[in-house]
């Protein structure tokens, strides 16, 4: 890698950083085995992500924002998450990738928007691109063809489940996928990984008893963002284990109303459930330096 100051070249640390931050992971070396994992799932969505990833943070770069930031990656993974998202529900056409181009850009913009804020904004940036691109297809379909539907049956374990819990944040349900991912997460922030894989039993079992398809718990389409709830709060703290607790249950909840509703949740359910917890947090501590004063 060079450093992107140096000359003609440009660095990888904020293109790989950004694929990273998918799962709140700033590392480089988390980064590529999550482009590894994406690539074992589907080579074309591995395409996607690096072409998203790079247009997302090549405009934040032209933008002049925050070299920090760009740095960190933070403007590389709702970008890349656009991308995997537009190949995953649409065939690879021609308008698909200029959509993925534009798509990476805008998803930069509305980060910045909110960084500027000081918001947390999580994968926000990359819901609404993504909507927006449904709105437009749902009026215009003959713009696009989607991609086929398969009828594969997972494998009813736990091992599976937690592979493709993992997995299904970034489009996957490929076993190994979701194990890249896994081994992404653990090497830079082990307690993450495992609040993760209690997170997946936990909304696992929640989904069971609110009476979700059995089929549909296993593919971990009702843990995948349990699992980036349970990664924004782990920590060593008795407080850190109650307020994840509390994101995946609610992530779970606005999930299931989604999916009742017929709505495209992608990572939503992870993002309100997270801004309500963070909610929950701010008034129990304000409350808190009420009693002490």
């Amino acid at each position: 890698m060079v450093n992107q100051k140096s000359g003609s070249f440009v660095s990888l640390t904020p293109f790989l950083q950004g694929i990273g931050q998918i799962m709140l992971q700033g590392n480089v070396w988390t980064g590529l085995f999550f482009l590894a994992g994406i690539c074992c799932g589907s080579f074309m969505m591995g395409i996607a992500a690096v072409i998203a990833v790079v247009a997302g943070t090549l405009t934040a770069m032209l933008l002049k924002y925050n070299d920090d930031e760009i740095n960190s990656g933070l403007y590389g993974f709702s970008a890349a998450l656009v991308g995997v998202a537009l190949i995953c529900f649409f065939q690879p056409t021609f308008i698909i990738w200029i959509a993925v181009v534009i798509g990476a850009a805008l998803a930069t913009i509305i980060q910045h928007l909110f960084i500027a804020k000081n918001i947390p904004a999580f994968t926000f940036p990359f819901i609404v691109v993504t909507w927006l691109f449904f709105a437009i297809v749902h009026y215009y379909p003959a713009l696009v063809r989607p991609q086929a539907v398969t009828a594969n049956i997972p494998v009813n374990n736990y091992l599976g489940l937690c592979s493709r819990g993992f997995g299904q944040v970034i489009f996957q349900d490929h076993v190994w996928a979701g194990i890249l991912f896994m081994i992404g997460v653990f090497i830079n922030r082990p307690i993450a990984a495992i609040y993760a894989i209690v997170s997946i039993a936990l909304s696992a079992m929640l989904a069971y008893q609110l009476n979700e398809p059995v089929s549909d718990i296993y593919w971990g389409l009702l843990s995948y963002n349990a699992v980036l709830c349970a990664i924004t709060f782990a920590g060593k703290k008795p407080e850190d284990i109650v307020t994840g607790l509390i994101a995946v249950v609610l992530s779970v909840l606005i999930m299931v109303q989604m999916r009742h509703m017929g709505l495209p949740a992608l990572t939503f359910p992870f993002v309100l459930a997270t801004w309500l917890t963070i909610i929950i947090k701010m008034v129990k501590h304000g409350v808190r330096l009420k009693l002490q004063q």
